[in-house]
């Protein structure tokens, strides 16, 4: 696959939806704080807790597929018991579910890894953009 073409992998880009999906999916209005439905679900005790950990898990195991090392995906883990952990504190861990993102932190995770790990074609695709888009200014 040439550069043209480079993407980021379908694997990533299933994270980031998911992510978006269960932190970001839906403002508050008056607040305008985004939820998503790890904090609704999460309303319900214990069970909607548990079943957001078990769909969290699935960002792990995109992330694992995608070779992101062991110590990222502990890191994961680790965002995800602290989320799985504040839900159990009735009223107090759904106000802090509402800004403690723990799956858009995993996938800053595995965007960082993969942004190091592919350094080289990101900046020669960014490179080849802006001369296209140079090009296109004359």
């Amino acid at each position: 696959m040439g550069d043209k073409h480079f993407r980021a992998p379908d694997e990533l880009l299933q994270a980031q939806m998911l992510a978006n999906t269960l932190d970001t999916a839906v403002k508050i209005p008056i607040i305008g704080i985004p939820v998503g439905l790890d904090f609704l679900i999460g309303l319900i005790p214990v069970v909607g807790d548990a079943s957001m950990m078990l769909v969290s898990l699935r960002i792990v195991h995109l992330g694992r597929k995608l070779g992101v090392p062991k110590q990222t995906q502990t890191a994961m883990l680790r965002n995800i018991a602290i989320d799985f952990g504040l839900g159990f504190v009735p009223i107090i861990g759904d106000i802090v579910d509402l800004f403690y993102k723990a799956n858009q932190k995993n996938v800053r995770l595995i965007e960082r890894w993969w942004i190091q790990e592919n350094k080289a074609q990101v900046d020669a695709l960014a490179k080849q953009k802006l001369l296209e888009w140079e090009q296109k200014q004359d």
